[in-house]
C-alpha cells in the first residue's frame, strides 16, 4: 500500500494563480496532530499577501512555494502519542471538530512573559511547502498543527461556516474590543461592514454598547449588518464626503460623537475621519492596517485637545478562542455568524474564490473540499 498524500493549493509568486499540488502526508511527531481540514475561509490578509503587499513575510517563489491560509477549522485526523486534551484539558480523540490558532507566541520573549505585545516570532512556523510538514496553511486538505498552537473542541451546535472565521476574524475582533472596553450604554462606530466589522457590531452589541453605528459602501453588507446588531448605518454613496459622514454622526449621537471607533476596512484615510467622529476622551481602535505601507496624516493637535486615545490591536490571547465559541452557542438565534460565509467554493475553484473576494463580491468566501 502506497503512502497516503493529500492535495494543496500552493502560491509560487505574487498576483499568480494557486497550483493545485500533492503530498505526503507527515508523520506526526509526539506532540503534534495532523488536522484534516472541514473549511478554509479567505481573510483580508491572505488577499494582501497574494497581492504581495506585506513587507517581508511570505516571499513565495517556484522552487519555495507556500500554502496560504489562516482561517479554518477541521477534525482530528491523527495525535502524536502525548496529545490527550485540548487546552481547556478535555479529552480529545482522532475524529473531533477543533478550532486552533495559525499562530504559536514562543513563550521565552520578552513580549510573551510581559504580556505587553505579540510575540515577534508567533508565525515561525510558516514555512514552504515542500519541506516537512508540507501542510502549513488552509488552502489544502490537511493542517499540521505544533506544540503551542492552541486548541479547542468545537460545540456539536455550531456549524462550519460559523466556527471557521473563530481563530481569525471573531478572535481578533473580540480581543480587541476587550482591550478598548466598550462602554456600557455607549455608542460604537464601525469602519468596514466586511467579516471583521459584522463580528464587530455584534460584539459591540454583546459587551454593552447601546447604538452600534456601520459605515460601508456596499449596500448588501450594511443590510446584512443589521442582522449582526448594527442600530444605524450609514451608506457611503448616500453620504459621499467626510464632512457628510461626520454630520450623519453626529445627529445620530445628540452631537457628542462615538465613544469608540474600530477601523475594519484597511484604509489608511478612514483613520483621520473616524477620529473626528469621536467624543471627547474617544477611542480608536485599528485592526484593519495590516500591511505596510499605509500611511496615515493626522491632525493631532485634535487627538491632544480632545484627550483620544489610539490603539492598534492584532491576534488575541487563548482564552479569547473558547469565550467566542461560548458566545457563538449563546447567541446562535440571535445573530447569523454562519451567514458571515456568504459564498462558498471547492478546494479546485479557489482561484475563482480569490478573484470574486479581491473585487468586493464576497463578504467572507468559505472554501471546502472537493
Amino acid at each position: 500500500m502506497g503512502r497516503e498524500t493529500g492535495r494543496a493549493m500552493v502560491w509560487t509568486a505574487i498576483d499568480t494563480p494557486l497550483e493545485p499540488r500533492e503530498y505526503p502526508l507527515p508523520e506526526v511527531e509526539d506532540d503534534a496532530i495532523l488536522v484534516k481540514i472541514s473549511m478554509a475561509c479567505i481573510c483580508g490578509s491572505d488577499l494582501h499577501t497574494y497581492k504581495g503587499e506585506f513587507s517581508g513575510r511570505l516571499k513565495p517563489s517556484r522552487e519555495k512555494p507556500v500554502i496560504m491560509g489562516h482561517e479554518m477549522c477541521g477534525r482530528v485526523y491523527r495525535m502524536g502519542r502525548n496529545v490527550k486534551t485540548d487546552y481547556l484539558g478535555r479529552p480529545l480523540k482522532e475524529g473531533d471538530r477543533i478550532i486552533y490558532s495559525y499562530f504559536s507566541p514562543c513563550g521565552k520573549c520578552w513580549a510573551c512573559v510581559t504580556g505587553a505585545a505579540p510575540c515577534p516570532t508567533k508565525l515561525r512556523f510558516r514555512g514552504t511547502s515542500e519541506e516537512f510538514p508540507h501542510f502549513r496553511g488552509a488552502f489544502g486538505e490537511y493542517y499540521y498543527l505544533n506544540r503551542g498552537q492552541w486548541i479547542f473542541k468545537v460545540p456539536d451546535e455550531l456549524p462550519d461556516e460559523s466556527v471557521a472565521p473563530v481563530n481569525c476574524a471573531l478572535s481578533t475582533v473580540t480581543y480587541g474590543m476587550h482591550r478598548v472596553r466598550v462602554p456600557l450604554e455607549g455608542t460604537v462606530l464601525v469602519q468596514g461592514a466586511g467579516g471583521l466589522g459584522l463580528s464587530a457590531a455584534a460584539v459591540a452589541k454583546e459587551m454593552g454598547a447601546a447604538q452600534v453605528i456601520v459605515i460601508d459602501r456596499v449596500a448588501e453588507r450594511l443590510q446584512l449588518s443589521r442582522s449582526f446588531g448594527a442600530d444605524e448605518t450609514i451608506d457611503m454613496n448616500d453620504y459621499p464626503t467626510p464632512e457628510a459622514r461626520l454630520d450623519r454622526v453626529m445627529q445620530l449621537t445628540g452631537g457628542r460623537g462615538a465613544d469608540i471607533a474600530v477601523e475594519v476596512v484597511g484604509r489608511p484615510e478612514v483613520v483621520a475621519e473616524g477620529l473626528e467622529m469621536l467624543r471627547p476622551s474617544g477611542t480608536y481602535l485599528t485592526m484593519g492596517l495590516v500591511t505596510g505601507g499605509l500611511i496615515s496624516h493626522l491632525d493631532m493637535e485634535k487627538v491632544v485637545h480632545k484627550a483620544l486615545t489610539i490603539v492598534g490591536s492584532g491576534n488575541y490571547a487563548p482564552w479569547t478562542m473558547p469565550k467566542v465559541l461560548d458566545m457563538l452557542v449563546r447567541t446562535r438565534d440571535k445573530y447569523p455568524f454562519d451567514k458571515l460565509v456568504s459564498h462558498k467554493f471547492k478546494l479546485a475553484e479557489i482561484n475563482e474564490a480569490i478573484q470574486q473576494s479581491l473585487a468586493g463580491k464576497v463578504v467572507r468566501a468559505g472554501i471546502v473540499p472537493d
